[in-house]
């Protein structure tokens, strides 16, 4: 057995609760996967997308779900070094990818202001635009369960709303186009064990922009959310379930506003009517 066989044997043996389940779960608890759909797997080199393709190349393979995958990596503008790691993690795990030149990183940084956020944005865009023209209707990215609980927790504290980052949304500019997250339901730290148990070495975040920066305000805030959400789960080890449990568990009776569309509501627009 080589090393990639090994490497995906332990996804559907020594990892199969905690990774090929929830991935499965994730799919058809949030109606990710329809028959004959596309899904183009976003790669960005770091271990969340590289196991995501792992995983996708785990169903193709053991399926007989009528589906198509394209994996596509994108490169904005890594440097040589993280670069080369990427196409030798592409070469380890056998993954085919699609590799597409884009000049983002260098745009975000002429265009100044917050780059973390210009360069997500723009990231975003160039990926529905390669994938419809490589014929997918799906992006696939990897963000996990964590992602979710931060973002939830962030909202709350830095925005003053209730928030989250919800398991798949449609392309508000790319018609047809839809995104998905099938690692949802994924912990982070089983994705780190999987990666050491293999001895796996993934880039981290590449961006030349925040090279040898470690006071950009929305990585030193995911980072203090980090933290936070550490501290919480070893004194209340089901505050995390919990964190994520709440955006779909939310009692209209008991709050005091919502949003729909752009329309506010408040408790105070039928507090004076009585139950029919």
């Amino acid at each position: 057995m080589d090393r990639c066989q090994e490497i995906e044997r332990s996804i559907i043996k020594t990892y199969r609760a905690k990774l090929w389940s929830q991935f499965i779960k994730a799919l058809k608890e949030y109606d990710m996967l329809k028959e004959n759909d596309h899904i183009c797997v976003c790669i960005s080199g770091g271990k969340d997308s590289m196991l995501l393709a792992k995983l996708f190349q785990e169903l193709k393979k053991h399926s007989d779900f009528n589906f198509d995958v394209t994996y596509l990596v994108m490169n904005p503008g890594y440097n040589e070094k993280n670069f080369d790691l990427i196409k030798k993690n592409l070469d380890i795990l056998q993954i085919p990818a699609t590799i597409i030149k884009s000049d983002i990183f260098e745009i975000a940084e002429i265009l100044g202001g917050k780059p973390c956020y210009m360069c997500a944005k723009m990231r975003r865009g160039a990926l529905y635009k390669f994938a419809k023209e490589l014929g997918c209707n799906k992006i696939a990215l990897g963000h996990h369960y964590d992602d979710v609980i931060e973002t939830t927790l962030m909202s709350i504290i830095n925005n003053g709303q209730l928030e989250t980052m919800l398991p798949k949304l449609h392309s508000e500019n790319y018609e047809g186009m839809e995104l998905i997250r099938p690692l949802y339901l994924i912990r982070e730290r089983d994705i780190i064990n999987w990666c050491n148990r293999n001895e796996l070495e993934f880039i981290r975040c590449a961006c030349k922009l925040t090279e040898g920066v470690e006071n950009l305000e929305m990585t030193s805030q995911r980072k203090e959310t980090k933290k936070l959400i550490a501290e919480l789960e070893k004194s209340n080890p089901i505050a995390i379930k919990n964190l994520f449990k709440v955006t779909s568990n939310v009692n209209l009776n008991k709050i005091l506003g919502w949003k729909k569309g752009n329309k506010q509501y408040s408790f105070l627009d039928d507090y004076d009517k009585k139950d029919e």
